[in-house]
């Protein structure tokens, strides 16, 4: 029985660490961290991916269509927000930062036009690569950016299984962005649609003859 106990324990074990990952919970705006989801949509597949390049949940994630119950924070346009995991990225990808500007953020279903404002790829030394493997993330929003309702999501691309299907870990917080300009971003894309699977950032093996790599989506459009 008590071999039982233990093989059963440790079986219980790996199955939680093979389907444990991250998401990404807290945002941190004006200096100061919120509660888990407190200006982050919730979502609904604890800590899963999105791996469908085609479902509308790549926008905010699985259950994120809207933000009723998800606080509006106003930030001041150039100002940094920071995104917090519930633990430290450890899929090797790369992540990007996109914006759409919305009506109202607790309403939006995120079908409007997408920028990407960063994207932090690997670093290539001595025939290796580096990637940012972090619990948070910071994003500086586009002083130019003209006021209103944003969501503000962020996308870690987890590229650790060339050959298997490539993972989104996505989150969207809703920013209402003060002062700003008037300046009109380009390119935008959709989402679903901004990377398409034969992107060869999305396809990338990291481990074989990997010297250089272009993260996949639109140009970084800056003010």
């Amino acid at each position: 029985m008590k071999t039982f106990t233990t093989v059963a324990f440790v079986a219980s074990v790996l199955a939680n660490v093979a389907h444990s990952h991250y998401i990404f919970e807290y945002l941190t705006a004006n200096g100061q961290e919120g509660a888990a989801y407190q200006n982050i949509r919730k979502n609904t597949n604890y800590n899963s991916p999105v791996t469908d390049l085609a479902s509308p949940d790549l926008r905010c994630n699985v259950g994120g269509a809207s933000g009723a119950d998800t606080t509006v924070v106003s930030v001041a346009a150039g100002g940094s927000i920071t995104f917090t995991a519930d633990v430290a990225v450890y899929h090797q990808g790369p992540v990007s930062f996109y914006m759409t500007k919305v009506a109202d953020a607790t309403k939006a279903d995120g079908s409007t036009p997408w920028f990407k404002i960063k994207e932090i790829g690997p670093t290539f030394s001595g025939g290796s690569a580096t990637w940012d493997l972090s619990k948070t993330y910071s994003v500086t929003l586009p002083s130019c950016l003209a006021a209103g309702d944003y969501l503000v999501r962020i996308e870690q691309l987890a590229i650790h299984n060339p050959g298997g299907t490539p993972q989104f870990y996505v989150s969207c917080a809703q920013v209402k962005l003060t002062g700003g300009g008037s300046s009109s971003p380009s390119p935008t894309v959709a989402i679903p649609g901004h990377i398409k699977a034969t992107d060869p950032g999305y396809t990338a093996n990291i481990y074989s003859n990997f010297h250089s790599y272009t993260v996949p989506g639109p140009k970084v459009w800056t003010c």
